[in-house]
């Protein structure tokens, strides 16, 4: 029995990246031709041909393909998509569920990216629409499991660094941490579903929880267990200052510790129906939280 992509090409944006990676693996397991493209030179992987280039300029890239996905910038994308410099017949783009837990914020850099998200999407669906093209947008909620997200990754690298970790007593929102290889197979699922065009899915993780449990969780996984310190949201925001000066706490800014006493909870209902979504609980190991060498 042939593969199930057996025949077919995609070209993939953002494979270098923390899903783009199983993503390509998952294409060339499956039979596609895979194609994609890099800003930097990549060593070849089996089944996927290497293009050098970037979005805004990439010169050797195919007239037409069977399906593009993109695992990067969401606004980079849709504008390129929008020139239609590449027939397709799929598209499958990954966003993210900032553009409605930032949209509010107090941070006007935050509002800017859920604004950017936005109009992408939109810019995106609107490209797809008139061309015939089947468009889907995936939005993961907060990412783990390849050592490369700016979140969980970093909170068990400074963890490990300062043999513990701090968190104020109100930091019990709730989170829905998505591991990758769930977002890599949710893209392949989302490829081959007719009811996923011209719609936008949240992909939460498999469990909620608590974000003072996430992180315990987190820490339980590491060399040593750091341990978790839990304090006074008022003596936590007292300490913050001198941290972000320290450097410590470099790039949490007041909007985030807001939203660690928020619920960031979405539904996984729409893309387990048009799909088979079916991400993992969030069960961490050490290894998800080790940066690549």
């Amino acid at each position: 029995m042939a593969a199930p992509g057996a025949g077919r090409t995609a070209l993939v944006f953002g494979g270098s990246g923390q899903i783009g990676r199983p993503l390509l693996a998952r294409l060339a397991d499956a039979g596609w031709r895979v194609l994609a493209v890099s800003r930097q030179s990549q060593d070849a992987r089996g089944g996927v041909r290497w293009l050098r280039g970037e979005l805004a300029g990439c010169r050797n890239l195919p007239a037409d393909v069977d399906a593009v996905l993109s695992c990067g910038p969401l606004d980079a994308f849709a504008a390129w998509f929008a020139r239609g410099d590449v027939a397709c017949a799929r598209v499958v783009a990954f966003g993210s569920t900032s553009l409605e837990v930032k949209q509010a914020s107090a941070d006007a850099a935050e509002r800017d990216v859920a604004r950017r998200l936005r109009e992408a999407e939109a810019q995106l669906f609107a490209a797809a629409a008139p061309r015939g093209i089947g468009a889907s947008v995936l939005r993961p909620t907060l990412v783990y499991g390849a050592g490369r997200d700016a979140t969980l990754t970093r909170i068990a690298l400074l963890a490990q660094r300062l043999r513990g970790f701090a968190l104020p007593d109100d930091a019990t929102g709730l989170r829905q941490p998505v591991h990758v290889d769930d977002l890599a197979d949710a893209a392949m699922a989302c490829l081959d579903a007719p009811d996923a065009h011209a719609k936008a899915y949240a992909l939460p993780g498999g469990e909620t929880l608590a974000y003072r449990e996430m992180v315990r969780r987190v820490l339980a996984t590491l060399p040593r267990r750091p341990r978790l310190v839990v304090l006074p949201s008022a003596l936590f925001r007292a300490l913050l200052a001198p941290a972000r000066l320290a450097g410590i706490a470099a790039g949490f800014n007041d909007a985030a510790l807001a939203r660690m006493r928020e619920d960031l909870v979405f539904d996984a209902a729409p893309a387990r129906r048009d799909f088979g979504y079916a991400p993992r609980p969030f069960a961490p190991d050490a290894a998800m939280f080790t940066p690549p060498a």
